[in-house]
């Protein structure tokens, strides 16, 4: 099973990017499909987007589509969430989580098997 660090969280301005890391360990990086997850204070942990085992494949929520981008690496076992012209509202901890399944993956958290710690992104108006 892998582990799994999130980095790159931190405070921008309205409009600016960040982008997130997300680092994993273990042999069977590959065969996982990587989600990003993101929590708001007093709010239900949310999907924000996903990536496929292979890459080929990403998937976003309607409130980020079109202003992240998830992307990996298998070569290095990282996962990467870039995200543009932020909002106050992208105010959250985010999660890097890893799927067992060569499916779709879903967006539901419960399903995920593996979580990061979480990295705060602060978004100011």
């Amino acid at each position: 099973q892998v582990q799994l660090v999130e980095s790159g969280g931190g405070l921008v301005q309205a409009g600016g990017s960040l982008r997130l890391s997300c680092e994993a360990s273990g042999r069977t990086f590959s065969s996982y499909a990587m989600g990003w997850f993101r929590q708001a204070p007093g709010k239900e942990r949310e999907f924000v987007a996903a990536v496929s085992w292979s890459g080929a494949s990403t998937f976003y929520a309607e409130t980020v589509k079109g202003r992240f981008t998830t992307s990996r690496d298998n070569a290095k076992n990282m996962v990467y969430l870039q995200m543009n012209s932020l909002k106050p509202e992208d105010t959250a901890v985010y999660y890097c989580a890893a799927y067992r399944g060569m499916d779709i993956p879903p967006t539901s958290a419960q399903r995920y098997v593996t979580w990061g710690q979480g990295t705060q992104v602060t978004v100011s108006s």
